[in-house]
């Protein structure tokens, strides 16, 4: 997991100081290191000395506006997320913008609550579009860039795979249960692909209602529906050129299914609300951990986008099915979290070996992070290891519908916070805390380890999104 607190350089384009100096005070608990530039001369200028984590820029500026700045800034392949914003709201500009690789278009004044989710969105994308997926390294190389582990027939299978289709166009089609790395899999084809230079978006189809998911997929219009209060641009089109990732694609509608088709067969969908049609170019790679051919006989998945999505089809083997990797995962494992030696006494290496592994990969990290934690070193038992299967069984229960759960009376949660400001404000006089970013983050830790890593649980249980849950892990 990355460090969520670590500073993000971000480049301001305005040629109003007041526009600065607001940025400087909204951004302060999210950074502490932003470049002001009044110009897209200015910018471009900064540019060749910077390389900046996100730039937030405006439409209407003197000498080179931010449309022809975003064009300069795009063919330049800095793989850098640029937000528009401008005063004038026009339909034009949104398009325009978007077709020159915007990742979002934001009205002035901004809202701060959805302007802070978009720049948060807009770094975790910068985060997944950095780091490149590789395999087949030796140990001495795992470095800061994910790693497809494993020697099995079925890993060296994997990795024949990636090498054919990373290089086209091609729809890929990932399957495989829970926890097996379908996200892995898709950026390492993103990552040597020739669409590298541009984004790299992911979106869970279970995680989102199938009103809203139509919504983030394909934009709406305008008054498209209660609480449309301007035009907005879906994944499709901000994925323009670039790849999108479909993570959970068996959990979508059948109707939202029959507007993918389109999109799949001619690069083509209407808005939400819309009547014309828009073209997009982004390359689609789907993954689920259902059965597909299933939910078609059970008329839960339409059979033309079953066989439209077998274009290019890769299963990822469960845990069981490739349990020789188990070892050499779990020294990865210890390796990510500091320790480069790993020993596992014989009845610690039994147990790896012959555990069922549900949760497959993302399991197994789970519990050796548990294990090198309690054994306080990188000696780890078996009894470091059942303790960890253990804690880890006892969080499978369901979380509680809210509202069911017992809660403490009122003035026992008015005394409890009391005592939490008390200590809050004693920890300032020492050392600065950004408590509400340090509390979503917390939060969303513990969420995790309540719901044993499972991020639609998680986020279901603090009432957010899973993009703003994975955004609050640094993921």
């Amino acid at each position: 997991m990355e460090n969520q607190s670590a500073e993000s350089l971000i480049l301001i384009v305005d040629d109003e100081e007041a526009v600065h100096y607001s940025f400087k005070r909204f951004l302060a608990p999210l950074t502490q290191r932003i470049l002001p530039a009044h110009s897209g001369e200015e910018a471009l200028s900064i540019l060749e000395k910077e390389t900046p984590d996100l730039v937030i820029m405006d439409i209407k500026m003197g000498g080179m506006d931010g449309l022809t700045t975003l064009k300069e800034i795009t063919q330049r392949s800095l793989q850098i997320p640029v937000i528009i914003m401008t005063a004038y709201s026009t339909a034009n500009a949104a398009i325009e913008a978007t077709r020159l690789g915007a990742f979002e278009y934001v009205m002035k004044p901004f809202d701060p609550p959805h302007m802070m989710e978009v720049i948060q969105n807009a770094l975790s994308t910068r985060r997944l579009m950095q780091k490149t997926v590789v395999w087949g390294v030796n140990e001495d190389q795992w470095g800061t860039d994910d790693v497809l582990i494993g020697a099995s027939p079925a890993m060296r299978e994997l990795y024949k795979f990636i090498g054919k289709v990373a290089d086209s166009n091609a729809l890929v089609l990932i399957t495989g249960e829970s926890g097996t790395g379908k996200e892995l899999v898709a950026r390492a084809i993103y990552s040597h692909s020739p669409r590298n230079k541009n984004i790299f978006l992911p979106i869970n189809c279970a995680a989102l209602p199938d009103s809203l998911l139509e919504s983030e997929l394909f934009g709406h219009e305008k008054g498209a529906f209660t609480g449309a209060i301007e035009k907005r641009i879906g994944k499709f089109e901000q994925a323009h050129k670039g790849t999108l990732f479909l993570d959970e694609i068996g959990e979508m509608s059948l109707a939202t299914q029959g507007k993918l088709l389109r999109v799949l067969q001619d690069g083509t969908f209407q808005r939400v609300g819309g009547k014309e049609f828009v073209r997009t170019d982004a390359r689609v790679i789907a993954a689920t951990n259902r059965n597909l051919a299933q939910l078609v006989a059970e008329n839960k998945f339409r059979e033309d986008l079953y066989y439209r999505l077998q274009v290019m089809t890769i299963h990822l083997p469960s845990l069981r099915e490739r349990r020789d990797d188990i070892p050499l995962l779990a020294r990865y494992f210890a390796a990510r979290a500091g320790y480069k030696e790993l020993t596992l006494s014989p009845e610690a290496e039994q147990f790896l070996l012959h555990h069922s592994w549900p949760g497959n990969v993302r399991e197994l990290e789970n519990a050796i992070q548990r294990a090198l934690i309690l054994s306080r070193g990188n000696i780890i038992t078996v009894e470091h290891l059942r303790s960890g299967v253990a804690a880890e069984k006892a969080t499978l229960a369901p979380c509680p519908a809210p509202g069911t759960e017992p809660v403490p009376e009122e003035q026992g949660l008015v005394q409890a916070l009391d005592q939490f400001w008390e200590q809050i404000l004693k920890r300032q006089e020492k050392q600065p805390l950004k408590i509400f970013h340090w509390l979503e983050v917390e939060l969303a830790n513990r969420a995790m380890r309540y719901t044993h890593g499972n991020q639609v649980q998680a986020a279901k249980l603090l009432g957010i999104s899973r993009n703003t849950l994975r955004q609050r892990l640094g993921l």
